[in-house]
């Protein structure tokens, strides 16, 4: 699977797009299973990290299962068979390499929840000011393993907004979000995203996603990739990257 020409232009000038039917309905619903394992069926999490949706933690919000009120989990490549296997899947490391080229390394994943009239937004930002990552032209691909839609919490970008650069972020609670002088809410456009489907998307594109207001749950997993040429910018050596495709060059992440 590739972008077309029309495809890989507008992920340039928008800074996005979608792709339907990265996966099949036998990968999605094996990944749904492996999900639900972590969540309520008592898999270990060995080497993996959680995060529960802060009203829960706080306690202002009661869930029948602590599997509902989970937020996020991160590592499960690093960590998980099935997983790994997604993040080197065939469908995304080809398009990745339209728009990375030939080498090409993990930066980071997470399975992100929003349990059913649980689920709580993420507030408008961008990735690269979380990142000690240089340049700042990393690319994720969030694909969703529901029918992300408005109802339930899909993501909304600004397109074109990866082109403004860095914009300020300030603190708010439970968020780090863009300064909202810099952005006007009329800019966004939702992308619903069938199950299987996925969003590729720059990393300084702003974006969030709203509550899940549904009876149903929004899964996805965002998985960040950047190019080999890519300077770790945080204190020390960095950590070693997960290899996906291609070398690794002196100087650069490791």
């Amino acid at each position: 699977m590739q972008l077309t020409v029309t495809e890989l232009e507008a992920y340039q000038r928008d800074g996005y797009v979608v792709v339907e039917d990265l996966l099949t309905a036998e990968e999605v619903a094996a990944l749904r299973e492996r999900v639900r394992e972590y969540t309520h069926g008592g898999r270990p999490l060995n080497g993996i990290k959680v995060q529960v949706e802060p009203r829960v933690e706080r306690g202002e919000l009661t869930v029948e299962h602590p599997g509902d009120g989970i937020r996020k989990i991160d590592f499960l490549v690093q960590n998980d068979d099935l997983f790994r296997q997604l993040g080197l899947h065939e469908n995304i490391v080809a398009i990745l390499g339209q728009i990375l080229g030939p080498d090409i390394k993990l930066f980071r994943n997470s399975l992100l929840l929003k349990p059913p009239e649980v689920g709580s937004a993420k507030g408008m930002h961008q990735d690269s000011p979380y990142w000690p990552i240089e340049p700042m032209e990393l690319c994720s691909c969030w694909f969703t393993l529901d029918d992300a839609t408005a109802e339930n919490g899909t993501m909304a970008v600004i397109p074109g907004g990866h082109k403004r650069g860095p914009l300020p972020h300030v603190h708010v609670t439970d968020d780090y979000v863009v300064d909202e002088q810099y952005y006007d809410m009329a800019e966004t456009v939702l992308t619903p995203i069938r199950a299987g489907g996925g969003l590729f998307f720059h990393s300084l594109l702003p974006h969030y996603t709203a509550p899940n207001r549904s009876s149903k749950w929004r899964r996805a997993i965002a998985l960040s990739y950047m190019s080999a040429h890519s300077r770790y910018t945080g204190e020390g050596e960095g950590p070693v990257y997960f290899p996906v495709k291609g070398r690794t060059f002196p100087g650069c992440v490791r």
